[in-house]
């Protein structure tokens, strides 16, 4: 299955409330953290509900401050590896 990949910066305190509000609905999709430091996570959502994730995210924006940022090529999580294998090329 295709998923989508959602890349946005966040504060550090704000990760967990993301985390909880996109994956308490079933099958949105889940959130991984890629940079701890620069608070960047990744949300991965099934195609059939990008449109909701990005309707729930334009409603947290009343409470939490996020910017959507490009794709990370540099990263050491195994699944975001898997995902975009020509990455590992550019390191």
């Amino acid at each position: 299955m295709d998923l989508i990949d959602i890349y946005l910066r966040v504060e550090r305190a704000d990760i967990e409330l993301i985390k909880f509000i996109i994956e308490s609905y079933e099958e949105f999709g889940i959130v991984r953290t890629i940079d701890r430091k620069k608070a960047i996570i990744v949300i991965l959502v099934v195609p059939d509900f990008i449109d909701h994730t990005w309707a729930a995210l334009e409603s947290l924006r009343e409470h939490i401050d996020w910017h959507e940022v490009p794709r990370p090529t540099e990263h050491d999580d195994w699944l975001m590896e898997k995902m975009h294998p020509e990455d590992k090329n550019e390191l």
